[in-house]
């Protein structure tokens, strides 16, 4: 793995390297302080900077409420029985902006704790980092069911720790993953029963009737479109989801 990303950051190396030597500018300087640690020059922290960039899309689906979000959104529009209403663009707008609004304390913690101190040059580029990720430790670890840490813990045979904010970074990541899965599908699931008992309603009438060669779904479609609207079902839905994060409580 580490070979092949050498190979692909080579050409961008290359290119900054190219650049710099044109300014008359040394691409790569290692400055050593006094406590012995090293810090890189500001052309290589662009270089990594813009590789993480590449990273953002996955990390967005995996530190984040993003995940829960886009799963029960899709769930709903399934079980009212809108195949392409609303589309897949304004579902992932919705859950994008839905989970800046959930991750905004986590968000603002990391702009004071790290973004700030690291652009006034107070602190190094590699403890920016670490301490960054703290907030969303904290986040994922709310989150989180035990016997999903305890599993991903175990897989790993990762030590056993005095504290949840001592588990491994890279093993809690695949256990909120877990957890926000079996949340997204608990809360679809709960979405469901209404729109199921419409269609089984539905079904019931039109095969008293005789009229077995009807699909159904085109006769119940109305009418769950109808209950959505009536019970002011977006408005459910994402408080819903809040509420599932801790948000109004």
């Amino acid at each position: 793995m580490k070979g092949y990303l050498g190979w692909l950051l080579l050409p961008l190396l290359m290119i900054t390297m190219d650049a710099q030597a044109m300014l008359d500018v040394p691409a790569l300087t290692v400055t050593t302080d006094e406590q012995g640690s090293e810090s890189y020059s500001i052309s290589i922290q662009i270089l990594a900077v813009m590789t993480i960039i590449t990273l953002i899309p996955s990390l967005v689906i995996m530190l984040t409420a993003f995940t829960r979000i886009i799963i029960v959104f899709a769930i709903l529009r399934q079980a009212i029985g809108l195949q392409q209403t609303p589309s897949n663009q304004i579902l992932v707008g919705i859950a994008v902006f839905l989970s800046i609004f959930i991750m905004a304390p986590v968000f603002e913690d990391v702009n004071q704790i790290a973004l700030q101190p690291y652009l006034a040059e107070t602190m190094a580029p590699k403890e920016a980092l670490l301490t960054a990720s703290e907030p969303f430790r904290s986040f994922m670890l709310e989150q989180t069911r035990e016997n999903d840490l305890e599993l991903f813990m175990r897989l790993s045979e990762h030590e056993d720790v005095d504290a949840l904010e001592d588990v491994n970074f890279f093993v809690l990541v695949p256990a909120f993953m877990t957890s926000e899965l079996k949340t997204a599908f608990q809360i679809g699931f709960m979405l469901f029963i209404p729109f199921l008992i419409i269609d089984m309603v539905v079904a019931s009438v039109l095969m008293s009737m005789g009229m077995m060669m009807l699909s159904p779904l085109i006769i119940s479609l109305p009418f769950k479109i109808m209950l959505f609207v009536l019970v002011d079902g977006w408005v459910m839905v994402m408080g819903t989801l809040a509420a599932s994060f801790g948000l109004g409580l």
